[in-house]
């Protein structure tokens, strides 16, 4: 992931860029909605610890990424965190949580049908009867093949991406292809490939171990899951 993703290789500009992010918010919102006593929280996929800065304020937190990179980084901007390395797929800390999330499309960097099962196996490890399990994932893909313009401030000033998709239904793979004009002159290149869990899907992987869906919603806010990103919360039975 790292080698492919810009903005993983310079976690500084990854923050910046992340810096409106309104996912800490929408997790708590959750949170309060159906587990307003929760305590404790195990955040998987954390990045620079952004978010998890944000929910530490009211809960007891522990972030892990699979990129030292990003730790490395998290640890020396935000040292009062607990962030550390770990693959979702196989960590354990032995410990139960009352919230475990996975956000800013972490799940959607694992492809393989038995890796997302694994994944599943993780959530489920961390929790306990009541737990939460907060997901942000896609649920649907972008489909448009237009190349899409737009400007992004770095802290040096602003860049110009240019943003193609692809979409391959037998994977069910969103390739996000971008290039980037950035104020030095300097040109890169990057691209992201997501797997999309369509709404049944996520379901099925939540409910094999033990995870009932309580809601899933999108930033439309209808009732109506219109993609292609939504928050999936489920309660641990």
């Amino acid at each position: 992931m790292e080698a492919t993703n810009l903005l993983y290789r310079d976690p500084a500009l990854y923050d910046v860029i992340q810096s409106d992010s309104t996912g800490a918010g929408m997790c708590q919102t959750l949170i309060e909605t159906y587990r307003p006593d929760a305590r404790t929280l195990v955040d998987f996929g954390c990045g620079t610890g952004r978010d998890l800065e944000i929910l530490a304020k009211r809960f007891e937190c522990i972030g892990l990424d699979l990129q030292p990179g990003m730790v490395d980084y998290a640890r020396k901007a935000r040292p009062e965190l607990d962030i550390r390395i770990g693959d979702m797929r196989t960590a354990r800390l032995r410990r139960c949580m009352d919230v475990v999330t996975c956000m800013g499309n972490s799940l959607a960097y694992v492809h393989d049908n038995s890796e997302i099962t694994q994944v599943f196996a993780t959530f489920a490890a961390h929790a306990q009867r009541g737990s939460l399990l907060i997901l942000c994932s896609p649920v649907a893909p972008i489909t448009g093949t237009e190349p899409m313009t737009a400007t992004v401030d770095t802290p040096s000033g602003p860049a110009t991406v240019t943003i193609r998709h692809e979409w391959d239904l037998r994977t069910q793979i969103n390739t996000m292809r971008r290039h980037w004009a950035l104020p030095s002159g300097d040109e890169a290149q990057d691209e992201i490939r997501r797997r999309v869990l369509f709404p049944r899907e996520l379901e099925q992987y939540a409910g094999r171990v033990g995870f009932e869906i309580l809601d899933m919603t999108d930033s439309s806010r209808s009732g109506f899951l219109t993609g292609p990103t939504a928050y999936t919360v489920a309660r641990y039975t």
